[in-house]
């Protein structure tokens, strides 16, 4: 996988529940972590856990990219 640090960034933008966003803030202090990079240790663990490659991520994106869904 690529270090996040030589990736672009993108904004992402999306709406939670208070509880949620307090979910969040509690689990990224318990970490140390600030609330995207909690954000993304969660979503790599979920993905790691599901058997989402990064190989599948890249074909979903040209997927995207093109319009046309992956079969």
């Amino acid at each position: 996988m690529p270090s996040m640090d030589a990736e672009k960034t993108v904004a992402l933008s999306f709406r939670v529940t208070p509880a949620m966003k307090r979910k969040l803030e509690t689990a990224a202090a318990r970490e140390r972590r600030s609330l995207t990079n909690m954000f993304e240790v969660l979503v790599d663990d979920y993905c790691r856990t599901h058997g989402i490659s990064d190989d599948e991520v890249g074909s979903q994106r040209k997927a995207v990219s093109t319009g046309k869904k992956k079969a």
